[in-house]
């Protein structure tokens, strides 16, 4: 078969929408979203969950007569929805609990918000399928390792049924051998307290005048997460986590120390050989807390750069658009199966339906100021406008980059500090305008963020679908469904985790639990309210300004030399604002996805693949796996009023770290035999 040519000829009609299809797709999507949720408010970054999602509905749908591999295309495609649409929603939402403008997450509006964010999003992208896809040929890796990995199963290709239905159930059981440690290990952890979730120490040195701040989390989860984001973006979260913690803690305690204490409420006439090590741990995180704002600052420019260096891409994008749009008019009705998309004029139709409730969302948000119909109209075309040029961004970037490496907090922050901006004209900051404000610019910024979540995982998608041979309208359709399934469940699951950990706030009915960062939430909350007169202390945020500034020099020096190692600035603005702890896991699953793809680069390119699929599968199920344990654990401590976990055990510390370092040598003997 020639390369350029699908796997199902345009020609064949086999089963594709299906009625198992539909509900499987629906599903995962809901949990793959729950799995993402979690994930992604812990540490900030969420990887495409189209291959595990592939692997599981391969394994599912074996238990039928008859499957085919467009029907787990279709599964797919839902399942993957759900994964980007809760990117979409943690990256904004939250911080309309952060700014307390929601106790907390309100069902109807981010059902509203995710819905109709997620199917504007697959609507801005449908005319861009043929011109990205067909005619520019972008790589979309993710896409066409999707495709990869559904073939493997053996349906529509030339191996034998036999060997087909033993390489799905390989993928299947590693992928769930994954889920279960991830799953075992949480529960051990946070259910049970046998193991440790981190080590952490603060030490004084000479004196006082040297703090170190230090500490690792042993999670599986987050070592499968480097594993797929590969050892450069892993490193530079790592980077990133260095700075703040190992050289920002000392040097702000040295430089401001007196304003430290005061902030912690010590007594300054203290000597350092009289402060606890209980005083000395305040310092610290008081230390910290303020060197994450460097990472608010690096992020600030990072979206910001992001969306200068995407002018180009963005014009190519909306130029491809306008020209698919062109000839799919003079083709008329002969288009092959393959290339028949969901009519432009029906998506024109759900672009103007959808100005209505887009409309009553920010009317809603805007509650009783007076010009509040004005405002919902002018943000109504803001959405439209932001919300269609940024689909075309992550659509374009899906295709150069992959879904995972796709800067949608980036162009997200450069919709709140614009959109704020305008509103801070229109609506001023005295009154209500100071609190409404800010409320109506995050609510853009969730309908646009999905919008943009989307968009990207519909081009890698369809780009799946156009290797495989699928009918486009019908993964559009797929995705819609898939959008909706993960929208009717995300408000449940954040509720939960924010009762259980905490979304960026100490939970308030289990404060003992380690908090989800949500570093994204944070820093649109910071941004929004700062702009509208509450005030953003600027002193780090400059220093994180310079920081960028550096970081985008040296990616530029890296892409003129033409190297593979990058410096993109938002990886290592995240870092810094998180703690240290989350990084190193990540870093090391980087250098084991590094170390095992070198050892295989002497085999042949099948033996390449195996390998890389055994790898990726493994630590898409610890991701998986520990996220889905941290929900229902989060369940158990809202449901026991915080009673989470139930035992307390003296050797927990060595026991995780035991524990941990066996997961690591699990990953890497595991793939190194696949």
């Amino acid at each position: 078969m020639k390369s350029d040519q699908p796997v199902v000829s345009a020609d064949r009609n086999i089963a594709e929408l299906t009625i198992k299809a539909l509900i499987l797709g629906a599903l995962l999507s809901m949990v793959l979203a729950a799995a993402n949720a979690y994930i992604g408010l812990l540490v900030g970054l969420t990887v495409s969950a189209s291959i595990p999602a592939a692997a599981v509905s391969m394994g599912l749908l074996r238990m039928f007569k008859r499957s085919t591999i467009l029907e787990n295309n279709m599964v797919q495609t839902a399942a993957s929805a759900g994964e980007s649409l809760v990117a979409g929603i943690i990256f904004t939402i939250p911080a309309l609990v952060m700014m307390k403008a929601w106790a907390g997450y309100e069902y109807g509006p981010m059902v509203a918000i995710a819905i109709v964010g997620g199917i504007l999003g697959v609507a801005f992208t449908i005319p861009l399928r043929r011109a990205l896809i067909v005619e520019a040929k972008l790589k979309f890796p993710e896409g066409v390792a999707t495709a990869a990995v559904l073939q493997t199963g053996g349906i529509e290709n030339d191996r034998s049924k036999k060997i087909a239905n033993k390489i799905a159930d390989a993928g299947f059981a590693t992928l769930l051998k994954g889920a279960l440690i991830g799953g075992v290990v949480k529960l051990l952890e946070s259910g049970l307290g046998v193991l440790a979730s981190g080590v952490s120490a603060t030490k004084a040195f000479f004196g006082g005048k040297y703090l170190f701040m230090g500490d690792v989390t042993l999670s599986p989860a987050l070592l499968g997460v480097g594993y797929i984001v590969g050892l450069n973006i892993a490193f530079l979260v790592f980077l990133g986590g260095a700075l703040g913690t190992l050289i920002g803690v000392p040097l702000n305690w040295a430089f401001n120390g007196d304003a430290i204490m005061l902030a912690t409420g010590i007594d300054s006439a203290k000597s350092m050989a009289e402060l606890s090590s209980a005083e000395w741990g305040q310092i610290a995180g008081q230390s910290w807390q303020n060197c994450r704002r460097i990472g608010v600052g690096a992020m600030m420019i990072g979206g910001l750069w992001s969306l200068i260096s995407l002018a180009k891409p963005l014009w190519q994008g909306v130029a491809a658009s306008i020209k698919a749009y062109k000839d799919s008019k003079g083709e008329g009705g002969g288009l092959a199966r393959t290339e028949f998309d969901t009519p432009i004029h029906f998506v024109g139709i759900v672009v103007l339906v959808a100005i209505v409730p887009v409309f009553l969302i920010f009317k809603n948000a805007l509650g009783v100021y007076p010009d509040a119909n004005f405002i919902a109209a002018v943000m109504t075309v803001l959405m439209l406008v932001f919300g269609f040029i940024f689909a075309s961004v992550a659509g374009y970037m899906a295709g150069l980059v992959g879904s995972s490496n796709n800067p949608i907090s980036g162009v997200t922050i450069a919709t709140v500090i614009v959109s704020a901006l305008i509103l801070l004209q229109l609506m001023g900051n005295d009154g209500m305008a100071a609190t409404l404000g800010p409320i109506a610019v995050i609510f853009l910024a969730g309908l646009i963020c999905s919008a943009a979540a989307i968009a990207g995982d519909n081009m890698q998608d369809l780009k799946c679908g156009h290797v495989v041979g699928a009918t486009p309208w019908k993964q559009q359709v797929f995705q819609v469904v898939g959008v909706v399934a993960a929208a009717l469940v995300i408000p449940f699951v954040l509720n939960i985790l924010d009762q259980g950990y905490g979304i960026g706030r100490v939970s308030p009915i289990n404060p003992s639990a380690t908090m989800l960062a949500a570093p994204q939430a944070g820093l649109m909350q910071a941004l929004a309210s700062g702009i509208f007169g509450a005030g953003i202390e600027w002193g780090f945020i400059f220093i994180g300004f310079g920081l960028a500034v550096v970081l985008i020099v040296l990616d530029k020096i890296q892409e003129k030399r033409g190297s593979s190692f990058r410096f993109p600035v938002l990886a290592v603005a995240v870092g810094v604002y998180l703690p240290l702890g989350l990084s190193v896991p990540i870093f090391i699953g980087g250098i084991l996805a590094h170390l095992l793809k070198k050892k295989a680069a002497q085999q042949s390119t099948e033996k390449q693949q195996v390998k890389e699929s055994s790898g990726l599968l493994l630590a898409s199920g610890l991701i998986t796996g520990e996220a889905l344990m941290g929900v229902l654990v989060a369940v158990a401590a809202v449901s026991f009023q915080g009673m989470v976990p139930f035992l307390t055990f003296s050797g927990a510390w060595w026991c995780g770290v035991a524990v941990f370092v066996a997961v690591i040598y699990y990953i890497y003997n595991k793939v190194q035999r696949s």
